[in-house]
């Protein structure tokens, strides 16, 4: 597994969301507006929404209402006819996604070669976890709570239903839309609870809205999603860069954490296994 660097919280993530914001302000600057625009029928690819409510358009996304909810579409990924409503034009959008694609990997590299958050932490482990791999140290931006009891999982609203955590390994992974590795990280989340689903649960936590969680429809999450915007189980955990993900035990105890792509310490299907292994009564 490679490693597509990480995402800072605080000033970090408000510039990399004003350069985002910059560059998506350009491409709906060239556009007429469709809001409240009602549609009987939006087909997306194999998809098909009903009663739908446009509420914005941009040179490459179309984001509206159904009876599915909140979601959004690539104007790529409908029929001829709708591309045409919508004066899609295929050459500006690629562009428009090349652009915001190469200002994420500059931002991102930019982060490298600045100093780790004053939050930062590096965790030389007192005694190995046999179910880690092997590294001299361990780099974290979080508090670290191994082989302790973790914090209280605190949520202000489930996208999902509820899970039922009653004897279950839990892996908690905190992330947020706007951030390029915790959505890379999806679909491995998506393989352990597919894989460990008798066993394990994974729950998405993220402190955004539920319009912008909902509005992320690609890639899509198989597992377990909440918010809560006041943060209070990242608080507690002190997160400062995410996606930032706790594995606990039946009985609430961490038993793996940090940064999934780290060099070292990647968080893996045999890790997983091996840590459902090693503690299940």
């Amino acid at each position: 597994m490679g490693n597509p660097n990480f995402c800072l919280n605080s000033i970090h993530k408000h510039a990399l969301r004003l350069a985002s914001a910059i560059v998506l302000s350009l491409a709906f600057l060239a556009l007429p507006i469709y809001a409240d625009e009602t549609l009987p029928v939006l087909k997306v690819g194999s998809d098909t929404y009903s009663n739908v409510l446009v509420t914005s358009v941009s040179i490459t996304d179309v984001y509206f209402t159904s009876d599915k909810g909140m979601a959004n579409a690539k104007l790529k990924d409908l029929d001829p006819e709708m591309q045409k409503h919508f004066n899609y034009d295929p050459a500006k959008a690629d562009a428009v996604e090349k652009k915001q694609a190469a200002d994420k990997i500059q931002y991102h590299l930019q982060l490298l070669k600045e100093p780790p958050p004053p939050k930062a932490v590096v965790e030389e482990r007192a005694e190995h976890d046999p179910a880690e791999p092997a590294a001299p140290g361990k780099k974290l931006w979080a508090k670290s709570f191994l082989n302790q009891k973790a914090p209280d999982l605190v949520v202000e609203k489930w996208l999902t239903d509820q899970p039922d955590l009653r004897g279950k390994f839990v892996m908690i992974d905190f992330w947020a839309t706007w951030c390029p590795p915790c959505r890379a990280a999806i679909s491995e989340l998506n393989a352990y609870s597919k894989q460990f689903g008798d066993k394990l649960v994974v729950i998405g936590i993220s402190d955004e809205t539920e319009e912008a969680v909902r509005r992320m429809v690609d890639p899509k999450i198989e597992y377990y999603v909440a918010i809560d915007t006041q943060a209070r189980m990242k608080k507690a955990v002190e997160v400062t860069g995410i996606p930032h993900v706790l594995i606990l035990d039946p009985q609430g105890y961490v038993r793996w954490e940090g940064f999934p792509f780290l060099d070292g310490y990647e968080l893996s299907s045999k890790i997983v296994a091996d840590i459902i292994n090693r503690y299940s009564n």
